[in-house]
């Protein structure tokens, strides 16, 4: 059938001829267009009736009608969309221009100083010097530095030290002044971040990130302004005093707190002097840098607990950028004093990537995300909105930064030990701790808690990946959680029966999880966790009750670098209110190696742990995989309990013991996540009853080339190896199912992993029909005795569901039966073409 999408006055019918409607028939087929966009033949034949308008219209040429409609609204959205990568690109392509004129200037400098050393080493003899009887700064202690004439702090000497501040960040940002290298396994591109370098041999840290927000100037500009709101290791940025300068910027006098991500270091502090301006270009520009070794003017005293580091000139640069939007340079640089902590610690402090991480490119982070949600201004689920869903990750963050620094300005006190130091628990009874968590409780708990208790530690870990480690706690939490103890946490909140939106909510590790939101720019989940029947009887059924917690989890990617993963979550209430009191537990892992860690995304133990790991003894330099070097990572695990203070001995025994235990239970996983254990073992072995994945890769090829005549890989080596690991990149979704009355998921390669959201582990837990809609169900059931008949089928495309209840749109479908080697039906494969999320 041909159709015409021009306009809505018309559309070409089967003979050729062109029906023209009339404005009054198009602006009612709009308003019906509006309310169901792909009407069935039975609810086009209502729509003429209920229309008098529409009486003199055939059912047929409505229908053409719908059509156009249809493809001109896919036209505009694919119009809108590319106009949109369009600005992103010419946008980006300036900033590859003067990243590109800034390398072509720093390579003109060193190639001038490398002939001016040579030439100098070569007419100059090099005088040697005596150093024996200097003073060597040994490791752990304190560098020193030189010192220079105090800064004069008056106005005028501040508005001095601001020009000199800006002037410093502006050399770094678009200048030479530091010799970047981009980041490892970052790479600029329409769907990146942005830019993103780290500094090479310069003093201190430094990371500089540029990219494309959209969002003004102007709000760029507020909202890295109050960092709290994005950096979530901000404590707090306190605005002393504030100078207006006569070109119409400001000079504001700070001082900024930074929590500790572990037991094991102090908090971080620092004074600072931010200067905000105008540019003559019309950009503005945010710098800061620390204030020291001034006098004449406003001071901050070192403050207990606090370890006073430096901010080198830092910054941020924001142009309008045509079209909308805004290009950013930002660049942070620090010298965080690496000499106070241990020194297992100290690449922590000393990585310029663990700064890119943490810092630069969260602000950039945030900032799209930010745009994001103005754009598209959605409700997710259980009507929240994404800003909402935000600061319940913030908050989960910010509380459990709070309970593991525990300051003592916030009413944390330290009781004694028992004779052990692993594990130390504070207690806060201070009232605006407990504001909010004294809620009516009728299921036999108490109903008042006065103190609040927090048990916590540190522990060192060895060649476990921070990713797969927080996967398996997510996914199984009965191997380290005691459900008593869980119940015993949920005092602190009026637990009752929760609605979820749907029954839709996949089953994890028996535990019931309802996605609240997936932040892709913040590589982080917020969920709710419904564990069944955990908790203490109520009066009326005396059954247990199910218990929820709302948990995030972010750092799940195991290729990102220099990234922590941390898995935090806090009983809720039934109402789930956007205010709810949360009480934060959980774990942080924090690598402290500053090479890459790049093992495979779903190694876990199951049949996928083949696929890089391999056969023992085949090992190469290029697998990059956790086999060829040691990890180190430090986790830290605090748990908060609400309870009556004069429970207190009992409470602090009962959380002193439980998280030994849980000490005990993670050491026990990441022993057998640890690939030394494996290949002791001989590697890892598959599930009972289901082939290794190299020899199941090779049944899926071979069936594929049997029952289509194709083959399914385009090239690949003649091993098995190569085999498997091209069928694990496949950019399609691949995926297998078991030949049961209720078939489920047995394998997947990458593609189908992300199109189902899932891992290996969990993959098994989901079912085939699970992921179909109504309509792709009728058509599997259709097409399904033409599987086991012929051996294959060709599904038309459709709408399936991810574990996460999000829906995905594919362009076609694949399905045809794997034979073993015997020739007998081991599954079925599915090749999902072109999918996407919607």
């Amino acid at each position: 059938m041909a159709m015409s999408c021009k306009d809505g006055k018309g559309g070409m019918m089967d003979n050729g001829k062109y029906v023209r409607y009339t404005p009054e028939q198009v602006e009612a087929l709009e308003r019906l267009y509006h309310e169901c966009p792909k009407p069935s033949s039975i609810r086009r034949q209502q729509l003429i009736r209920e229309c008098p308008i529409l009486s003199n219209i055939e059912p047929k040429q409505i229908k053409v009608w719908f059509q156009n409609r249809r493809c001109r609204e896919k036209q505009r959205k694919e119009a809108s969309r590319l106009q949109a990568v369009n600005r992103k690109l010419t946008a980006m392509n300036k900033l590859l221009m003067e990243e590109n004129d800034r390398l072509q200037k720093q390579v003109s400098q060193l190639v001038y100083e490398n002939g001016y050393f040579r030439q100098h080493t070569q007419n100059t003899a090099l005088p040697t010097k005596d150093t024996s009887c200097e003073s060597v700064v040994t490791s752990g202690q304190h560098h020193l530095t030189p010192q220079h004439p105090p800064r004069d702090a008056s106005p005028a000497g501040l508005l001095s030290i601001a020009e000199e501040t800006l002037t410093e960040f502006l050399s770094k940002a678009t200048g030479t002044a530091v010799e970047w290298v981009q980041m490892p396994g970052m790479k600029p591109g329409p769907d990146s971040i942005g830019i993103v370098a780290i500094s090479h041999g310069c003093t201190g840290v430094a990371a500089r990130a540029c990219g494309l927000v959209g969002l003004e100037p102007t709000r760029v500009v507020e909202i890295l302004k109050d960092r709290p709101s994005w950096f979530r290791d901000c404590r707090a940025v306190d605005v002393l005093n504030v100078l207006p300068t006569a070109n119409g910027g400001t000079i504001e006098l700070l001082y900024m707190q930074l929590y500790a991500p572990t037991t094991l270091a102090p908090a971080r502090d620092f004074w600072l002097l931010r200067y905000t301006s105008v540019m003559e270009d019309g950009s503005l520009v945010v710098c800061e840098r620390s204030l020291s070794n001034i006098q004449n003017g406003p001071s901050m005293p070192p403050v207990q607990n606090f370890v006073r580091a430096e901010m080198l000139p830092s910054g941020y640069l924001i142009r309008p950028c045509e079209g909308g939007g805004s290009i950013i340079h930002i660049v942070d640089h620090m010298n965080l004093e690496a000499w106070s902590v241990p020194e297992v610690l100290r690449p922590l402090y000393e990585s310029s990537t663990v700064l890119a991480q943490k810092t630069t490119m969260t602000a950039l982070r945030q900032l799209r995300q930010i745009a994001q949600e103005v754009s598209h201004s959605n409700v997710t689920n259980w009507g929240r909105r994404p800003a909402t869903l935000r600061a319940f990750s913030q908050r989960l963050s910010r509380g459990f930064n709070e309970a593991l620094n525990g300051f003592t300005d916030e009413g944390w006190s330290m009781m004694a030990n028992d004779g052990m130091d692993d594990v130390t628990i504070l207690v806060n009874s201070s009232p605006e701790k407990l504001m909010g968590l004294n809620l009516s409780f009728a299921n036999g708990f108490t109903s008042v808690s006065n103190a609040v208790l927090c048990a916590k530690a540190s522990m060192l870990l060895q060649n476990v990946p921070p990713a797969i480690l927080l996967r398996f706690l997510r996914e199984h939490r009965s191997e380290w959680a005691d459900n008593s103890i869980d119940a015993y946490s949920a005092a602190a909140v009026k637990v009752g029966p929760c609605s979820f939106p749907g029954s839709r909510v996949p089953n994890i590790g028996g535990q019931v999880i309802l996605p609240l939101a997936h932040s892709i720019e913040h590589e982080e989940l917020l969920e709710v966790i419904k564990l069944e029947g955990v908790g203490h009887c109520t009066e009326d059924t005396m059954m247990p009750r199910d218990m929820f917690l709302l948990q995030l989890c972010s750092g799940m990617d195991e290729n990102a670098i220099g990234t922590c993963a941390e898995l935090i979550f806090a009983p809720i209430d039934a109402s789930f209110a956007d205010d709810a009191p949360l009480l934060p537990s959980g774990f942080r892992i924090i690598p402290l190696d500053s090479g890459k860690e790049a093992s495979s995304p779903n190694r876990t133990l199951d049949l996928a742990s083949a696929l890089e790991i391999g056969s023992a003894g085949n090992k190469t330099s290029n697998d990059h995989n956790v086999m060829s070097g040691s990890t180190r990572s430090v986790m830290t695990i605090a748990f908060e309990y609400a309870f009556e203070i004069h429970m207190q001995d009992s409470v602090a025994s009962m959380a002193r013991q439980y998280v030994r235990s849980i000490i005990s239970a993670v050491q026990r996983v990441a022993l057998a996540l640890s690939p030394s254990h494996l290949s002791a073992h001989g590697g890892l072995r598959p599930p009972l009853g289901t082939p290794e994945a190299h020899t199941l890769a090779r049944w899926i090829c071979h069936s594929y080339r049997c029952y289509l005549g194709v083959e399914l890989l385009k090239s690949s080596g003649e091993g098995s190896d190569s085999i498997l690991k091209t069928l694990w990149h496949h950019s399609d979704a691949i995926m297998c199912c078991s030949l049961k009355a209720l078939p489920v998921f047995t394998f997947a390669n990458q593609a189908g992993l992300d199109m189902l959201e899932t891992t290996l582990v969990a993959l098994q837990d989901i079912t085939l029909e699970k992921i179909f809609d109504d309509h792709g169900r009728k058509n599997l059931c259709s097409e399904f005795p033409l599987i086991m008949q012929q051996g294959f089928a060709c599904l038309q495309g459709g709408i399936c569901l991810s574990s996460m209840g999000r829906p995905v749109s594919y362009e076609r479908a694949v399905a045809w039966k794997v034979l073993n080697e015997e020739e007998n039906p081991h599954c079925i494969c599915f090749m999902f073409i072109n999918w996407s999320f919607v």
